[in-house]
């Protein structure tokens, strides 16, 4: 028996393996939260086959979906499912100015999590075969900051462009280079969401950077003092 639970906020959901299809949004099963932004049935889970689904049943938000370590991560566009296979999944996802982080743990999972490891002897951030600068790093764990202080309440807001300029003390055109900077090395290495269509930046590029940089791990609570060191690429153009 493959039990699955679900956990937002604290508190736990454990979807059945018969009967009714497990439905989250701003109604539903797992009713998250009232954001207008956010479906009223957006993510669906299902038992089928004695193998657990998440489905994206919305129409506009996709879902960053991944193993506890970071190791696999896919993007859930809707209209497409994915197979709930690993002892823990994270599932993130913004909707309006809001992300969300829902926890799935499973029991009998017939995969291993992959964990990341890092390394702290380096002055880079390695993900694949890109490497980010820290100030690189220190953007993104800017941005990342309410997500990575929410103490398990599940959601967080995304600060604009300016509120993390000013967080690092930098001018917002500086800031908006290195974002540019970052996104396009993510781009290249298939992190999806970070462009709208062919050689145009995604409009809601903050949100998917968030969501792929916590749910891999490139960022994490213990990168938060990095925001308070000094930067030393002040000439630097990337």
């Amino acid at each position: 028996m493959n039990g699955l639970a679900i956990e937002f906020a604290g508190e736990w959901f454990r979807p059945s393996e018969e009967g009714a299809p497990f439905d989250i949004g701003r109604e539903g099963d797992l009713a998250i939260d009232d954001n207008p932004y956010l479906h009223r049935r957006f993510l669906r889970i299902t038992h089928e086959d004695g193998i657990w689904w998440l489905s994206n049943v919305g129409s506009l938000i996709s879902a960053t979906v991944c193993d506890a370590g970071g190791g696999v991560q896919s993007w859930l566009p809707p209209g497409n499912r994915l197979p709930m296979v690993f002892p823990t999944t994270s599932i993130v996802f913004t909707a309006g100015p809001t992300t969300y982080e829902i926890t799935a743990q499973l029991d009998n999972a017939p995969y291993h999590e992959i964990r990341s490891e890092d390394d702290d002897d380096s002055g880079a951030t390695t993900i694949g075969a890109i490497s980010f600068t820290k100030s690189q790093k220190q953007l993104i764990v800017a941005l990342a900051e309410p997500m990575l202080r929410r103490e398990g309440t599940g959601l967080s807001e995304i600060p604009s462009s300016a509120s993390a300029a000013r967080r690092l003390g930098w001018a917002s055109t500086r800031f908006n280079r290195k974002l540019d900077n970052v996104c396009e090395k993510l781009d290249r290495i298939g992190v999806k969401g970070l462009r709208g269509g062919p050689g145009a930046l995604a409009t809601n590029r903050r949100a998917r950077l968030v969501e792929y940089a916590v749910a891999s791990r490139l960022v994490t609570p213990s990168d938060l003092p990095l925001l308070d060191e000094s930067d030393d690429e002040k000439g630097a153009t990337a």
